[in-house]
């Protein structure tokens, strides 16, 4: 079960460029994740409560970054459930593995895997696969639905979460569309992995649909992002968005501080009383494999 992105698209160079950023932006990943637990906690827990995670279950954990939201559902399928995490970057993983170890969490392992190639793992082994703000930038988001359907037994969930509309997620979009002029990148065509490449009406149940899951469910979560400034919101961005790198490839470095420049003056219309919310919805789908 396949798709291709578009004929334009050099879906290997795209997810190599995609480890590599965040290789490179792995330590400032971690250094967030206090932030980004607060940010995406309500929609997180969704996604538990989606995927029916309790006592018990063993979960799989695709994209799983610096694994905020790994050591989460740890806590949650205590005594006997535990957590495969995977990504793509082992430098993320590695600052899962440590926190999971200082937390004393046993119960969670790492592994280095590609989220579109989880034939590795045996059919059935887990009770649910989750993930996190992960599938939009799967150039084949299909296979990686179709492999977390059949990584979990018959009658287990597959939750995940994604960024809803642009016009929803003013914290993101709009630098996004600011590096797209100054960069002169095409507008993304359907099918081209992207922060909100999932977020049009209908897309995300169509696709987990397709991967063969039933009893699918949709929910939008409001998820505000509150920080002190804008500035504050640009320095997260900034060190942590390996995305927004990758669509700056192209520019020189002082073309980029420009750019980084800009986006700062346009997210201060989010400040009001000495404070900065960014406007964000997730989307959170769960079906039955």
């Amino acid at each position: 079960m396949s798709v291709t992105a578009h004929p334009g698209f050099d879906a290997a160079q795209f997810k190599a460029t995609t480890r590599a950023q965040w290789q490179a932006a792995a330590e400032a990943w971690h250094r967030w994740g206090p932030l980004v637990g607060r940010w995406l906690g309500e929609a997180t827990e969704a996604m538990f409560d989606m995927a029916g995670l309790g006592p018990g279950s063993r979960v799989l954990d695709v994209a799983a970054g610096a694994g905020e939201q790994s050591l989460a559902a740890a806590r949650r399928v205590l005594p006997d459930g535990h957590v495969l995490a995977t990504d793509l970057a082992p430098a993320l993983l590695e600052h899962a593995a440590s926190d999971a170890e200082a937390a004393g969490l046993a119960n969670v392992k790492v592994r280095e895997l590609d989220g579109e190639a989880l034939d590795d793992l045996s059919p059935g082994t887990f009770d649910a696969a989750i993930s996190r703000v992960g599938l939009i930038y799967f150039p084949d988001q299909l296979r990686a639905v179709d492999g977390m359907r059949r990584a979990v037994a018959p009658g287990g969930r597959v939750a995940a979460v994604v960024y809803s509309t642009p016009e929803r997620n003013g914290f993101f979009s709009i630098p996004v569309r600011i590096i797209r002029e100054r960069a002169e990148l095409p507008p993304p065509v359907p099918g081209q992995p992207g922060p909100f490449s999932l977020g049009a009406d209908g897309a995300l149940e169509s696709l987990f649909t397709r991967a063969g899951l039933r009893d699918v469910e949709v929910r939008r979560i409001p998820s505000p992002v509150r920080l002190p400034s804008a500035a504050e919101c640009v320095r997260f961005e900034r060190e942590s968005f390996g995305a927004l790198h990758q669509m700056m490839t192209s520019l020189t470095e002082a073309g980029r501080a420009e750019v980084w420049s800009e986006i700062e003056q346009a997210l201060r219309r989010f400040e009001s009383d000495g404070a900065f919310t960014g406007p964000c919805e997730m989307l959170v789908a769960a079906g039955t494999a």
